[in-house]
């Protein structure tokens, strides 16, 4: 069965001065401010669209990883992922550099690179995000 997730933002005002709120609708877990200012030149207190859209590549990123450890019989104790996404004014989404950081008992490093790498190109929100340029750094503890 299919869910959709919902997300809406309210915004009043030109771009460069005016300001807006993306409430979560889905979960209701938050609301955050956004501003054209924190688009251009990311910062505390507000977010932007590139740093949702990392959050969202970070999560399914995790979760695609530790499914398919734990399909191949080595589920991780432990999968820290980060993401940047950077933005260029005028140019747009210009990449995503994930980091992935795994403690898998019991799997090889190479075996884990090598999900890894499989992951950043089949998670769902990898493939939403298929004209995106994607590194990966993989740090693998054991």
């Amino acid at each position: 069965m299919a869910t959709t997730s919902t997300a809406t933002t309210h915004w009043e005002g030109s771009l460069a001065e005016g300001t807006g709120t993306t409430e979560l609708v889905t979960s209701g877990v938050a609301t955050f401010d956004v501003t054209w200012g924190k688009r251009a030149d990311a910062g505390e207190g507000n977010t932007n669209p590139e740093e949702l859209i990392a959050a969202a590549l970070a999560t399914c990123y995790s979760m695609a990883l530790a499914h398919a450890l734990s399909q191949n019989g080595t589920p991780p104790a432990r999968l820290t992922t980060s993401v940047g996404v950077d933005f260029v004014p005028g140019t747009g989404i210009t990449g995503a550099a994930i980091k992935v950081v795994g403690v898998v008992p019991e799997l090889p490093q190479a075996d884990f690179e090598k999900f890894a790498q499989d992951t950043t190109e089949n998670c769902p929100v990898s493939k939403a995000l298929a004209g995106v340029e994607k590194t990966l750094e993989v740090e693998f503890v054991g």
